[in-house]
């Protein structure tokens, strides 16, 4: 420390010694004046007196509580610990990352822009400044006592080394100041500014302005420039809020105050100001990967518990005991998932992943994967996390969020709900597309989502209208100020920990908690515990919740997400992928089937996992349509995890919630008659009040059957008895064989439109359209009740027309495509046809969309080239 030996009083003392003596007045009018005053100020005491008394006793009281002055807590924070869910320390932040600088090497520029900015009377109060005090007191008149603040420099010391700064009781400030008298009077004004400039905290673990100066310029204090001093003396005011690095807006207006604060108290000149004001908030700031940071354990999940504590608590200077949800398995097979070839076999070095692993029923992350870590990729610190960090398009994973779900809560759809996938456009006029540039007609709500089509979600959101869809989402952690058609398949903006949130209250019956890794915590003192757990929120009924579940159950089983399915496990998740605009992929040379991100998310009753893959640099880098699948194989590999040994509890189902068989395809939506079973029923959702009463034309026939043989029956006996007795028996036998005759010729004539209803549908042919990108085909018809499998390439789905149109295939290829008719669950013979598509033209089509295999990818929209894969 400094070599400055003068007190604040010894200092006062030596001055008044070496005033020169000066001549004394000896006139009546000035010894009138002094009695007069003397009478006011003593008059004026004596009145005080009493008040004065009780204000001393109380302060007395309160001071003698205080606690002692000692050199080395005033130099070394406490450091914090941090415990795992199962209550082991897995960190301790806090001792390093401080390099000393003594009074002597503080920069005369640093100086003069802290006592500007914190105590501009440093060098003229005891400690305790009675201006600074009255002006702060007229503000607490109006805000409450402690609203606004009177500290001095010396006073902030004492808050940092040996009070609770967050307590602003009476008996506190009173501690702080009898605290900061004694201070000044044990240390001289050098040392007070030298401990204060070394201890501030200054974010990113950082503590002092000397390592503040290395770790955001990557130089020493002396070295910085005007404007760069003024951000570092600007910053222990709320270190985390003025971070340059995350928050350059808000570090840019700190810094600029600073600099008028400079100038106010003539330490500058204006012109200085200016200039310094006028450099962007970046000048000289290091770049990321080439901070220095201190690596802890499980350093991602500890960057999320810092960001959490916030400006409620330093981490780095109080002392805490820091209860966390870290699963230590999960975390490490996390880890390992991301670093090795162990589990998952990345493309490249800069391929990207950030992992989240929640509670599904508390919201407690209980693992976090910020990213990948390489050779080339030196593991930081406080870096970038990418599990909470980012902010990219969240593609198709919005749809059962500003689509469904926001339908079903609202307007009381059945999971059976007819949709028209069909041709669409936006409300400017352009047209909306699916991932495969084809349409299906119209399907169910369920097969919508699994199938992960993006116009009945546009239009689902728009029937319960953008503003509600909006407020839904925002209920379940997310920030959308406004919603649009292409908000809806994904163009929007989320984080892989405000994914795992929101699906979470879809697997919590509804009820959203926060994502959070911090339970509690536990001052220094050992006894008082702060809850730090968020408020749970229902966000929809759980009957919303429950039949979304129930319908993403089936992107696993026979939709998108087949990849990640474990078998036999309830599981529910949705992908999603996004798209380039047009002009950004030619510009950047990037294929038509370039993806910049491919999401996976899902949750069990019991975990929720959110997987975001794709590079930092996606304009450099993008993602191959083998590689987003990438996501789905880190879902799968982590739930499987996670989930081994344990028992598989599936969604309670609420009782205001019925499962009907209904009739696939049927509009009015048609209920399966008792006991039917096969491959055109389906078993749906419907809310009370809901349920279908239409019953299927099979049941219908039966009835009418019934009816018709009774009638046959009857006979007009009495009649024939009379006029034909003789006759009976020869008609009667007459009549019975000519039944038996046409009984069997029905039966033959049946046995031959069945034959016929099962051959190879005839007529079969099929075209390539370049210009909608396009293959159409069609063929003659079996006749009533046959459906038809069409397989294109190997992909198999079922029509009831005789005629499709669907995009795919890639340029030069062949696409076989095979029909077999079906009917009453038997299938007939097949008939097949080839289609060659030309190569493609060496111009780009802007129009071109590649089409990914089905139940592979899956995905989003941006506002400028509205197509979305699954």
């Amino acid at each position: 420390m400094a070599d400055k030996p003068q007190t604040r009083s010894q200092y006062r003392n030596s001055k008044a010694n070496n005033q020169p003596e000066t001549q004394k007045s000896t006139g009546k009018g000035r010894r009138i004046t002094g009695n007069v005053f003397k009478v006011v100020f003593f008059t004026a005491l004596f009145v005080a007196f009493a008040g004065i008394a009780g204000g001393a006793t109380m302060f007395y009281t309160y001071a003698k509580e205080a606690p002692k002055l000692t050199d080395a807590k005033l130099r070394d924070p406490l450091s914090s610990k941090i415990l795992d869910k199962n209550g082991d320390v897995y960190a301790e932040i806090g001792k390093e990352r401080r390099e000393y600088i003594e009074y002597k090497d503080i920069p005369k520029q640093l100086e003069n822009a802290v006592l500007s900015t914190e105590d501009s009377r440093f060098y003229e109060h005891d400690g305790m400044d009675p201006i600074r005090l009255v002006s702060a007191a007229a503000g607490n008149i109006t805000g409450g006592f402690g609203s606004q603040g009177a500290s001095t420099l010396t006073q902030q010391i004492i808050k940092m080394s040996y009070l609770d700064y967050t307590n602003k009781t009476l008996s506190r400030k009173a501690q702080e100041a009898w605290m900061a008298i004694q201070l000044e009077e044990k240390y001289s004004k050098q040392e007070l500014l030298e401990i204060y400039i070394n201890k501030v905290y200054l974010s990113d673990g950082v503590h002092g302005m000397e390592t503040a100066a290395e770790h955001y310029y990557g130089k020493k204090l002396k070295d910085l420039n005007l404007a760069q001093t003024a951000l570092i003396a600007g910053m222990p005011q709320s270190p985390n809020r003025f971070n340059p690095f995350t928050h350059p807006d808000l570090a840019k207006n700190r810094r600029d105050i600073v600099l008028k604060l400079m100038y106010n108290n003539d330490k500058i000149s204006k012109s200085d100001m200016e200039a310094a004001q006028a450099l962007p908030i970046t000048d000289g700031l290091v770049d990321e990967a080439t901070r220095k940071q201190k690596t802890y354990a499980y350093d991602t999940y500890v960057d999320q518990v810092i960001d959490e504590i916030g400006d409620k608590y330093n981490p780095f200077t109080d002392g805490l005991t820091i209860y966390t949800a870290l699963d230590p398995d999960a975390q490490k097979y996390t880890e390992k998932m991301l670093n090795t070839d162990d589990v998952i076999n990345y493309p490249d070095k800069k391929f990207q992943a950030g992992v989240v692993v929640m509670d599904t029923t508390t919201g407690r992350v209980q693992a976090l994967g910020g990213g990948r870590e390489t050779a080339e990729s030196k593991k930081v610190s406080r870096g970038l996390n990418r599990a909470t960090d980012i902010k990219r398009q969240p593609g198709s994973t919005m749809k059962p969020i500003l689509g469904y779900a926001p339908a079903i809560e609202y307007l009381d759809w059945s999971t059976a709900h007819i949709l028209d996938d069909a041709p669409y456009q936006y409300s400017s006029g352009q047209e909306l597309r699916n991932y495969d540039s084809g349409y299906l007609g119209e399907m169910s709500m369920r097969r919508a989502l699994y199938l992960s089509r993006n116009i009945p979600a546009v239009k689902a959101s728009k029937e319960v209208g953008y503003d509600r869809a909006r407020d839904f989402a925002n209920n379940l952690g997310l920030n959308y100020k406004e919603v649009y058609e292409s908000t809806v398949i994904g163009s929007g903006e989320a984080s892989p920990i405000q994914m795992a949130g929101a699906y979470g209250a879809f697997g919590n019956g509804g009820v959203y908690n926060q994502p959070h890794t911090v339970t509690k915590i536990v001052l220094s003192d050992g006894k008082t515990e702060v809850n730090m757990e968020p408020e749970s929120v229902v966000a929809m009924k759980a009957s919303t919740a429950y039949m979304i579940s129930d319908m993403l159950k089936d992107v696993l089983t026979q939709g998108t997400g087949t990849r990640a399915n474990i078998p036999g496990w309830n599981i529910a998740a949705k992908t999603g992928t996004t798209n380039y605009d047009e002009a950004v992929r030619i510009k950047n040379g990037i294929p038509s089937d370039g993806t910049p991100d491919s999401w996976f998310v899902g949750y069990s009753p019991r975990y929720t996992v959110s997987v975001w893959t794709g590079y930092d640099e996606p304009n450099k880098n993008y993602l191959s349509p083998s590689e987003t699948r990438i996501a789905a194989y880190m879902f799968k590999a982590m739930m499987e995890h996670l989930v081994a040994g344990e028992k598989n509890p599936d969604f309670k189902k609420p009782s205001n919630v019925n499962e009907i068989p209904v009739i696939i395809g049927s509009n009015p939506i048609t209920r399966a008659a008792a006991g039917a079973s096969g491959s055109n029923i389906s078993y749906e959702l419907f809310l009370d009040g809901t349920v279908p009463t239409r019953t299927s034309q099979a049941e219908k026939k039966e009835s009418d059957t019934d009816k018709d043989k009774e009638k046959d029956t009857q006979t007009d006996a009495e009649k024939k008895a009379a006029e034909e007795k003789a006759k009976k028996e020869q008609e009667a036998a007459d009549k019975e064989k000519a039944k038996k005759d046409a009984e069997d010729a029905a039966k033959k004539a049946q046995e031959d439109a069945d034959k016929a209803s099962l051959q190879a549908p005839g007529g079969l042919n099929a075209s390539y359209n370049a210009a909608t990108k396009t293959i159409s085909a069609s063929w003659s018809s079996n006749g009533a009740g046959v459906t038809y499998d069409v397989s294109v390439n190997g992909q198999t789905q079922n029509y009831a027309t005789t005629s499709i149109s669907v995009g795919g295939g890639s340029p030069g290829s062949t696409v076989v495509i095979t029909v077999v008719p079906v009917k009453d669950g038997k299938r007939g013979s097949p008939a097949s046809t080839t289609v060659t598509i030309p190569a493609e033209q060496t111009q780009p089509n802007n129009d071109q969309q590649t089409t990914p295999p089905a139940g592979d990818t899956s995905g989003s929209q941006n506002n400028t080239n509205p197509t979305t894969n699954p």
